[in-house]
């Protein structure tokens, strides 16, 4: 008989939630610096750069990017953090720099200084939860739903950059053109946030960091719990098991291990490096696609492919954002875990075509999103979390959010003065290209994780990286684990 583990889903929805931040930032904020209150305060106005366009766009960069540079910094200061303090702990000390960062931004009112301070502050919380929320979901869900699971955090976060855009056109519309305006958008995530951050003191940390600690029994009960079973279930038996074998059977405990050792076992393991290589490439091709730099930038994006009016180009932005939702939510829900991760992420190729006509230009912005949405959006988050060991998970996951958001950063900063120096179709050539080499590069080496339990991923990464294609991926609980039909790696 099917039963409801609610705690199970509430620790889930709870914990996704950190994906809030990022997910607004990308669509309230980046909307907000649109409105008339905001670019009046800010010095944004296009009368007040006459003949240097150029000045304008790098004023807009910067209060758009500084954000996504606290976030590098953000991840780099979750990876010295989530093994020691645990990944809940970490997750919540995230949110109140979130948080504050938000509060200081919502009353910069005419302060520029102040605001980039802000944005790199808010950003370093933004960040953390971006490395330590994913990581918290992968090792929380058993392997069939681990897709599905570690997913949710996207959907959650694509509902509130939808949100963001209908927000922001809401204010424009209801609302007089004062400071009062802007803030109101920026404030609004602090609610369902706040919310989450009260609802964590009601969780336990994840079972496989307890058990890295030396806290089996505690582990155990909290996978009973989450699995909302008793101690002498088979299926929590052998989950539990599988985890103290690899944590103590393959020395993964975390317990007293300095960072640097950790590294140096990265640098030197030769499957390590290449999992950690794996992840930042993945990383690399789906920043430099181009992704967040439309994202940031689509209001401005439909009003060059001829949408008129700020307020049409907001409800355009929204539809575009929910779009990206929609096709995220059939991702996570049916596909995922049942497709694998290869199949999806090789969706990446979008329209990228230089056509004059308005109707063209703007189907190709929502084509491309289709693309993201089932691909790059959500595997990259997924795969980074499940193909590491639990002793070098925190600290490779953590660098390949990094480098995530340092890239992001790159992106968001140039995009504005891409469209100015390169011409508008000149920006969309070089991330086509880059989806090109990403998709021959990623295609050969990244095996399929789908279904292959977390401590399994040594025997699906035992062959040449470029075979990873062909690596078998019935490496399941109820399979016994097979060779790899292309040989094995030396260790």
């Amino acid at each position: 008989m099917f039963r409801v583990r609610l705690y199970y889903v509430f620790t889930i929805i709870v914990i996704a939630s950190g994906s809030i931040p990022k997910g607004y930032d990308e669509g309230g904020f980046s909307a907000s610096i649109t409105l008339k209150s905001f670019e009046q305060d800010f010095g944004l106005t296009e009368s007040q750069w006459k003949g240097t366009a150029s000045g304008l766009a790098n004023r807009t960069a910067n209060i758009s990017s500084f954000g996504v540079l606290g976030a590098a910094f953000g991840s780099l200061i979750a990876l010295a953090l989530a093994d020691r303090l645990g990944r809940l702990r970490c997750w919540r000390l995230f949110v109140l720099l979130w948080a504050s960062g938000i509060l200081m931004q919502v009353f910069s009112s005419g302060y520029l200084g102040l605001l980039l301070f802000a944005r790199i502050w808010g950003g370093l919380g933004a960040g953390g939860l971006t490395v330590i929320a994913p990581l918290y979901l992968s090792e929380l869900a058993p392997a069939k739903s681990r897709g599905m699971v570690v997913s949710i955090y996207m959907v959650i976060l694509l509902s509130f950059l939808s949100l963001g855009f209908f927000v922001n056109y809401a204010a424009s519309v209801t609302m007089p053109a004062t400071s009062e305006q802007y803030r109101v958008v920026m404030a609004i995530p602090l609610v369902p946030v706040g919310i989450a951050f009260i609802c964590s003191f009601f969780l336990s940390d994840t079972p496989r960091w307890l058990a890295s600690k030396d806290q089996g029994e505690k582990a155990l009960d909290i996978l009973v719990r989450l699995r909302r079973s008793g101690r002498n279930n088979p299926s929590v038996i052998a989950e539990y098991d599988e985890i103290l074998e690899q944590i103590h059977g393959s020395n993964q405990t975390l317990k007293n291990v300095p960072i640097m050792s950790i590294l140096k076992e990265i640098a030197t393991v030769s499957t390590y490096r290449e999992r950690f290589l794996l992840g930042c490439t993945m990383q690399t091709v789906a920043q430099w696609s181009g992704g967040n730099g439309i994202t940031y930038y689509i209001p401005k994006i439909f009003t060059y492919a001829g949408i008129v009016g700020n307020n049409t180009s907001l409800i355009t932005s929204g539809a575009y954002g929910i779009l990206k939702l929609v096709f995220t939510m059939m991702f996570t829900w049916f596909l995922i875990d049942r497709l694998g991760r290869r199949v999806l992420y090789m969706a990446q190729w979008k329209g990228s075509n230089n056509k004059s006509a308005s109707d063209a230009a703007i189907a190709s912005v929502f084509v491309y999103a289709v693309g993201w949405s089932i691909g790059l959006c959500t595997v990259q988050y997924l795969y980074g979390t499940e193909i590491y060991p639990t002793r070098i998970r925190g600290v490779c996951y953590a660098t390949n959010m990094a480098l995530h958001w340092f890239f992001q950063f790159a992106v968001v900063r140039v995009t504005a003065n891409m469209f100015v120096s390169l011409g508008i179709w000149g920006a969309y050539v070089f991330w086509a290209l880059v989806c090109a080499i990403g998709f021959v590069i990623l295609g050969l080496w990244a095996p399929e994780t789908k279904g292959v339990p977390m401590e399994k991923m040594d025997e699906l990464f035992a062959g040449r990286w470029w075979m990873g294609w062909k690596a078998k991926r019935d490496l399941t609980d109820n399979v016994e684990m097979p060779t790899l039909k292309h040989g094995e790696r030396e260790t």
